[in-house]
């Protein structure tokens, strides 16, 4: 892969432009647009979350759970916990960062906060994330985890 960059005025500061440039879209490609793109909207700092009597704004980097029951999201950071009624995969696309995993159909986390991972029943695992606070993840969950965290 080369890299180069290009100086146009015709461009504004503040809106670059990124062109990718191949004999065809590769795997490769796709990561690259992919990263690029979560790089672009990481400059978010914190998430509202609205609770049945406020709204809290919270640092996405003090995310440590999110698990959904019975239509109540439940979000746990370092700071306390937060009950929504948002769905999980609109929190989850809201967050929008590489370093947040799905570990089951109900849970997500941050991995920035995975203390340990451990073996439980049926090949799930357990993980222990910061503050104590455990989540089971589900075996179908399992290897994508691992390939995540490279093991």
């Amino acid at each position: 892969m080369k890299i180069r960059f290009e100086m146009k005025a015709e461009f504004s500061e503040k809106d670059p432009h990124i062109v990718i440039q191949a004999a065809q879209l590769t795997d490769q490609a796709r990561e690259v647009m992919e990263y690029l793109e979560q790089f672009s909207k990481t400059n978010q700092v914190v998430i509202p979350i609205r609770t049945d009597d406020h709204l809290v704004m919270v640092k996405i980097e003090d995310l440590i759970l999110a698990d959904i029951d019975k239509n109540l999201l439940t979000i746990y950071t370092v700071d306390g916990i937060y009950k929504t009624k948002e769905t999980l995969i609109n929190f989850q696309n809201r967050i929008n960062r590489r370093n947040f995993i799905q570990i089951s159909r109900h849970s997500i986390i941050n991995i920035d906060h995975l203390e340990s991972l451990s073996d439980s029943f049926s090949g799930n695992m357990m993980a222990k994330m910061t503050r104590g606070i455990k989540s089971s993840v589900s075996r179908k969950y399992v290897k994508s985890l691992m390939n995540y965290l490279g093991l």
